[in-house]
């Protein structure tokens, strides 16, 4: 069968998470860089259907190639390694520590960060035919969105910011869903089909990821944006780093693997439990 049960899913989960935690240096950099890069052309080809159509709808619908990409490839976001990799700590896997799950995090999070700006300058050269004229229409949608997401939450204060984290949250929980799909199916349709869903949901309904926030962000000062990159770090990149680490593991890794890993003791029937209480008297 294409389709694993959730203990056998779960099961895997912890096994990615136990390998991604023992991966070397340069593997664990290149397999993040590659996802950083991939989410980054996701996300431009996503902007550039919704300002030449007007329809974020068909932009949302097409952004998780990107994503499908990428998982297919084996390739590693810092959202799907927040949920996974502490799982084989939680597990006791041995030779798993905290050390080696925050190390993990740390290498993930500089090789997406490298890969989405790296496909930002070139994004932002091209929008600009290499910063010789002003920035074309999509460009000056993606400045819009960098000055809307981070000074937009700062104009309201606490409550800006505590938005913004629960949009990263929210992202998250869509996101590592998405991760877990890839997982539940072994069949290339299948996967594709399982990610494709919940990724649709987290873009369109404007939630915030960390790794697409490493691509728009940067892109939009290079391109004319108002906001200024303590704007960017303070009011956006950092909150929704924070919000996509809650959502991805309290929401999807730990529930999972609470009720399917360390499932709790099953209740036994009333009549069972008098019967057996009759035996004994």
């Amino acid at each position: 069968m294409s389709y694993l049960n959730p203990p056998e899913f779960v099961a895997k989960m912890i096994d990615a998470g136990e390998a991604k935690a023992f991966m070397s240096t340069r593997d664990t950099v290149i397999r993040a860089y590659m996802a950083g890069a991939i989410l980054a052309l996701a996300a431009a080809f996503a902007v550039t259907i919704n300002a030449e159509t007007g329809q974020q709808l068909i932009g949302a619908l097409l952004f998780p190639v990107g994503f499908c990409m990428l998982y297919l490839l084996g390739f590693d976001l810092l959202t799907g390694v927040f949920t996974l990799v502490p799982l084989a700590w939680l597990d006791k896997r041995p030779g798993v520590t905290l050390r080696s799950v925050l190390r993990n995090w740390g290498l993930v999070f500089v090789g997406n960060f490298a890969g989405a700006l790296t496909v930002a300058v070139m994004m932002a050269m091209i929008f600009t035919f290499a910063f010789s004229v002003p920035p074309n229409e999509v460009g000056q949608m993606i400045g819009s969105i960098g000055s809307k997401r981070t000074v937009g939450y700062a104009e309201h204060g606490v409550g800006g910011m505590l938005t913004l984290f629960i949009r990263g949250v929210l992202c998250n929980w869509m996101v590592s869903t998405g991760v877990v799909a890839a997982i539940m199916s072994t069949s290339v349709p299948g996967k594709v089909i399982a990610m494709w869903m919940p990724i649709l949901v987290f873009f369109y309904m404007g939630f915030e990821h960390s790794v697409v926030n490493m691509f728009l962000f940067p892109s939009g000062l290079m391109l004319g944006g108002d906001f200024s990159i303590a704007d960017y770090l303070l009011w956006n990149e950092i909150p929704t780093v924070l919000g996509n680490l809650v959502g991805g593991l309290v929401f999807v890794g730990l529930a999972l693997y609470a009720t399917h890993a360390r499932t709790g003791l099953a209740r036994r029937p009333a009549m069972q439990q008098e019967a057996n209480t009759t035996m004994v008297g």
